[in-house]
């Protein structure tokens, strides 16, 4: 292809994605939507579509600033796609955590509680400056600040390839396969406001930061002191990270650790290798190994998450599998299967994860054409996955959403080793057939990774798990409800504790599990002794307000085909005497009830 042609292909790929995103800004959401897929305007995904598979095509076959480009387009494409909740004026999203990070964001604000006073304060902070400086509101900085985090991703991954030494073939590669999002897994990771998922995102730049300072040997490079720029870069990205979440932090210094560890049996064994021209990471290891002890041990949080790891461990009935077992009965129920999910949600991240693998083996066999140096980085990250994968082995056993964290960390790990596991397998097969016919199979075999990838990044019914946006009408009608509620009456939800909103909307209480610390408690029905339409026994007081959301609604009638609440059990609420309505709007309603009619 002629360069004037080229050219004029990327620049129509950028102008894809400037239309794309303005259809989706003309197009707000006005209700609650099951799912950013078919919310969004057709056309907006039909122009990133174009613009990703020109990216892809530009990526695989050009080289240098055209690759670089090409590199530009997708990453910009993907990040578009991620920012969709604020592009189409999402007022939140997020119901668990998403809302508990909401609370101690307004706490921030109003003053109530200082940043360094949280555990884990970047997102958070972000937010807040976000709020400040821009005037936009604390939800929607939330959501800008989720995007923010997520950009060091797609940049870094290529960037770390690149540092490696791997070739341009690879770079290319990893920066596809860092589009496909692998480590989000929508069981314990996922892409919304959700800090441990938010600081996976951040882990490709400390880890170009360990490439760049193990690479660059020059002394013309040192700081005051004799100092590595990328010494203090190090610290800098493990300070970023240790704030926006201090579990990644952690899987950083196993990381760093498992490099030292790696070094010093180099040291030991061999007289000539590359890894000995390397700079030793054993002062780096303690100092973020020390720099995580000092913020974690004093934080009351991680003590209870430790001993609640160590609980889980002592006990019989607590493990990911009873959890997949359970979900497994699930999903059967309502006409699915765990075969089905595992295609949607786990084929790619499978694919990619064999390809690393028999790429880390093929390096140890001696059967690979990497340079020393660069096959020195490959061991470093592959003998690091032998510690972290122990560490998944005891999350499996003690704590399973411990356990799906650490994948989304692995496969971190895993997004940056692929890339140039790719580009040996695609430089085998160009021997095979042409190079031609080699970048042909390899873009049909990405783009439809990367399909897979990018349509499980958020979550939809698609996956039976509907997503969880937000409304104005939600937090209006949970707000009233709070406000207005008689003392010591309790809060109810159809399969959802409200307890969540109330530190979203009126900040993280003082007083345990009550609402907004005073007396009255939060807790969901009885599902079967509702569904028999016994709505005041439904629930262990006499009387007790009931919240009702359309994401309930979605979720109960639609997605999860009435496998908990009847539907008619909801409808009889407006008839039965026990029942009141006493809030209702289009997404919100609640009712009093009573066992006095």
């Amino acid at each position: 292809m002629r360069r004037s042609t080229l050219d004029a292909t990327l620049t129509f790929g950028f102008l894809a994605i400037a239309l794309g995103v303005l259809a989706a800004r003309a197009n707000p959401a006005t209700a609650y939507e099951s799912s950013v897929y078919t919310g969004s305007p057709t056309v907006t995904w039909a122009l990133f579509a174009l613009s990703l598979a020109i990216a892809v095509a530009a990526t695989l076959t050009c080289r240098g600033r055209r690759q670089g480009l090409g590199i530009g387009l997708g990453a910009t494409t993907v990040i578009a796609i991620v920012s969709l909740p604020v592009i189409r004026n999402y007022h939140f999203a997020g119901m668990g955590d998403a809302m508990t990070h909401l609370g101690w964001t307004r706490d921030i604000v109003s003053g109530g509680t200082p940043p360094h006073e949280l555990f884990y304060p970047g997102l958070h902070t972000i937010a807040t400056v976000l709020h400040f400086v821009g005037g936009v509101s604390i939800e929607r900085g939330l959501l800008i600040g989720m995007v923010v985090l997520f950009v060091p991703f797609v940049v870094f991954v290529p960037l770390a390839v690149r540092a490696m030494g791997a070739g341009e073939s690879a770079v290319g590669l990893a920066a596809i396969t860092s589009w496909m999002v692998l480590p989000v897994n929508n069981i314990a990771t996922f892409m919304g406001v959700h800090t441990n998922s938010n600081a996976l995102f951040l882990v490709p730049a400390v880890v170009f930061a360990f490439v760049a300072y193990l690479r660059r040997r020059s002394t013309r490079d040192r700081l005051p002191l004799g100092l590595s720029p990328f010494s203090v870069l190090v610290f800098l990205t493990g300070l970023a990270l240790l704030l926006v979440h201090p579990q990644q932090m952690f899987n950083v210094v196993i990381l760093v650790g498992a490099i030292s560890g790696v070094q010093f049996l180099a040291r030991w064994r061999f007289d000539d290798h590359p890894m000995l021209e390397h700079p030793t990471t054993y002062v780096h290891t303690i100092g973020l190994g020390a720099l995580f002890g000092l913020w974690a041990l004093s934080n009351e949080r991680f003590r209870s998450a430790a001993a609640g790891l160590v609980s889980g461990l002592l006990a019989q009935d607590i493990g990911a599998g009873t959890e997949v077992a359970q979900r497994g009965t699930s999903l059967t129920d309502i006409g699915g299967s765990l075969t089905e999910l595992f295609v949607k949600m786990f084929l790619d991240a499978a694919i990619v994860g064999l390809v690393a693998g028999l790429f880390v083996l093929a390096v140890w066999l001696g059967r690979s054409s990497l340079d020393a140096e660069t096959r020195s980085f490959v061991n470093y990250l592959a003998l690091a996955l032998v510690p972290l994968g122990a560490m998944f082995a005891v999350y499996f056993v003690g704590t399973p959403t411990m356990a799906f964290r650490q994948v989304g960390f692995i496969y971190v790990v895993l997004t940056i080793l692929a890339g140039v596991a790719l580009a040996q397998l695609a430089g085998g097969l160009s021997r095979v057939v042409t190079r031609p016919g080699a970048n042909a199979v390899t873009a049909l075999v990405l783009g439809a990774c990367l399909v897979l990838g990018l349509m499980t990044v958020f979550t939809s019914p698609l996956i039976y798990n509907p997503s969880q946006h937000v409304t104005p009408e939600m937090m209006s009608g949970y707000e009233d409800g709070l406000d207005h509620g008689a003392e010591d009456v309790p809060y109810a939800g159809m399969g959802y504790d409200p307890y969540r909103y109330d530190h979203g909307i009126n900040g993280i209480p003082g007083g345990g599990g009550n609402i907004g610390g005073g007396s009255a408690t939060t807790g969901t029905v009885n599902a079967s002794v509702f569904s028999a339409g016994n709505y005041s026994g439904a629930y262990p007081t006499d009387e007790y307000y009931l919240t009702v959301t359309e994401w309930d609604r979605t979720k109960e009638f639609d997605v999860y085909d009435e496998l908990n609440y009847r539907e008619a059990a909801y409808e009889g609420l407006d008839t039965d005497p026990s029942a009141n309505k006493v809030i209702s709007n289009d997404e919100f309603e609640m009712y009093a009830i009573s066992s006095e009619s």
